[in-house]
C-alpha cells in the first residue's frame, strides 16, 4: 500500500480518536520502562491493537472470539491471573495511529503485553515503542518477514506470507509446472509472496514469466486476468489479503476462462479464508492453496476448537486469525508460567523456543528468530455437504520464513 493511502487512512481514523498523551510525555514515560510485570494478585493487562471497524472489521472480531474461547476453556485466567483486555481500533492499516495507541496503552493503561497487529505497517511502526518500554508483543496476524527485526520484543505466533508462499512454488515445480505468472497486492506482504514463490519455483525447475502487482484499493481484476490469459503460463499464483479481493479475482478469472485456457490457479490460504470462502461459490472450486490452517484440519484438538467456537457463534466459522489469537493466549499462559512474571525480558526469554500443540498442528517460536515454525498444508477447495472446504492432501513440516 502506498504512503499516501496509509497517511489518508491514518488521518481519517485519527479524527475519530482522542489521544490523551502527547508524544513528548509518552516518550518520557516510555523511557522509564516497566521493571516487572504486574504482581500476580493484579489482573494481567493486555493491550489489543487491531481492526474493529471498516472493511476489515472481521479481523478484530475473529481475534476477540478466539481469545474468549481460550479463556472459557481455561477457567478465565492466564497463568492463574484474571485478565483485562484493553482494545484499540486502527480501522485498518494506520501506522501513525498504531504507534500512538501503543504509547497510550503502555503509559496510561499500564499494559503488561500487547497483542493483535493485523496489518504489517502497524506492527512495523510500533517496534521502537516496544523496544523503549521493554514491553512484549505477540503478533497475531501481521505477516511481513521484517517484523521481528524491528524490535527484540516481538514474538510472532501467526505466519509469514513468505512461509506459506514458498511451499507453493516447490509444490508446483514438483508437479511438473514449468511456467507461471504471479499477481500480488502492491504492498510489503505482496512483495514477500512474489519473492518467496518465485525463488522456490525456480529452485524446483520452474520459471516466472511475468510478475504483476495490483493496488489494494479497487483493482480492475479483469485487466490483470486478461494479461495472464494473453501470456498463457501453465499456472498463475496470486496473493491478496483476506477479504473480498480474493473472491473478486476468482470470479474475474472464471468469467474470462482461465481454467478453459489451461491456466491453473494457485494461491496462499488468504484466498480461502474460512470467513469469506463461501462467497467464492463455484469460482473457488479446485483452487490449490498453501496455508497453516483451515477449519477442516483433521485433528482432535482442532475439532474441539471448532466445536467450541461454533457453540458460541453458530454458522460464523472461525478463521486462522481466531485460531492464532487462541494460540496467542496459550503461548502467553505458558511463557508467564515459565518466567514467573519477572518482567518483559524474562517473558521474551520464555517465549523463545516455546513449543506446543495447536489446533493447526505442532508449532514453535524460533529461539533465535522469535518467529513461528509450523506445518504448511497443501489444500484443494472442494464442496462437501453443500459448503466449500479446504481439503488437505500434502504438507511441508517445520517451515520457517524463507525471507528472514
Amino acid at each position: 500500500m502506498d504512503e499516501a493511502t496509509l497517511d489518508g487512512i491514518a488521518r481519517r481514523t485519527s479524527d475519530r480518536r482522542t489521544v490523551l498523551k502527547s508524544l513528548g510525555a509518552g516518550a518520557a514515560a516510555l523511557a522509564l520502562g516497566r521493571p516487572a510485570l504486574a504482581q500476580s494478585s493484579e489482573p494481567l493487562r493486555i493491550g489489543m491493537i487491531v481492526t474493529y471497524s471498516g472493511p476489515y472489521a472481521d479481523y478484530g472480531r475473529q481475534m476477540d472470539n478466539g481469545m474468549a474461547l481460550w479463556l472459557k476453556q481455561n477457567g478465565g485466567k492466564v497463568a492463574g491471573r484474571e485478565v483485562a483486555i484493553i482494545k484499540r481500533d486502527t480501522a485498518g492499516p494506520a501506522p501513525d495511529l498504531a504507534t500512538r495507541f501503543a504509547r497510550e496503552l503502555i503509559t496510561r493503561d499500564k499494559v503488561d503485553a500487547i497483542m493483535g497487529l493485523d496489518f504489517s505497517p502497524n506492527a512495523i511502526a510500533i517496534g521502537p515503542v516496544l523496544s523503549q518500554a521493554k514491553i512484549p508483543c505477540i503478533v497475531l496476524n501481521a505477516s511481513a518477514s521484517v517484523i521481528p527485526s524491528k524490535s527484540p520484543y516481538f514474538a510472532r505466533i501467526s505466519f509469514t506470507v513468505g512461509q506459506v508462499s514458498a511451499p507453493m512454488g516447490t509444490w508446483a515445480g514438483r508437479q511438473g509446472t514449468k511456467t507461471a505468472m504471479t499477481l500480488v497486492s502492491d504492498y510489503g506482504p505482496g512483495a514477500d509472496a512474489e519473492k518467496a514463490f518465485g525463488q522456490s519455483f525456480a529452485a524446483a525447475g520452474g520459471k516466472v514469466v511475468g510478475a504483476l502487482r495490483a493496488p489494494l484499493s479497487n483493482p480492475d481484476f479483469s485487466a490483470f486476468v486478461q494479461r495472464i490469459r494473453d501470456e498463457k503460463p501453465e499456472a498463475a499464483f496470486f496473493f491478496f489479503p483476506s477479504g473480498d479481493l480474493p473472491n473478486n479475482f476468482l470470479k474475474a478469472a472464471r468469467e474470462r476462462g482461465l481454467a478453459e485456457a489451461g491456466i491453473r490457479l494457485l494461491a496462499t490460504g488468504e484466498a480461502m479464508d474460512d470467513s469469506y470462502m463461501q462467497a467464492a461459490g463455484d469460482a473457488g472450486l479446485g483452487l490449490i492453496t498453501t496455508h497453516h490452517y483451515s477449519t477442516a484440519h483433521p485433528s482432535d484438538l482442532n475439532r474441539r476448537f471448532v466445536a467450541g467456537y461454533r457453540a458460541e457463534h453458530g454458522d460464523y466459522a472461525p478463521n486462522y486469525m481466531a485460531m492464532t489469537a487462541y494460540d496467542g493466549l496459550a503461548a502467553l499462559d505458558a511463557a508467564l508460567a515459565k518466567s514467573g512474571g519477572k518482567g518483559g525480558d524474562a517473558l521474551m526469554t520464555a517465549l523463545r523456543g516455546l513449543a506446543f500443540e495447536s489446533p493447526r498442528g505442532p508449532i514453535e517460536i524460533g529461539p533465535e528468530t522469535r518467529d513461528i515454525v509450523q506445518t504448511v498444508y497443501v489444500r484443494r477447495t472442494e464442496r462437501i455437504d453443500g459448503r466449500l472446504v479446504c481439503t488437505e492432501f500434502d504438507k511441508f513440516d517445520r517451515v520457517t520464513d524463507p525471507l528472514a
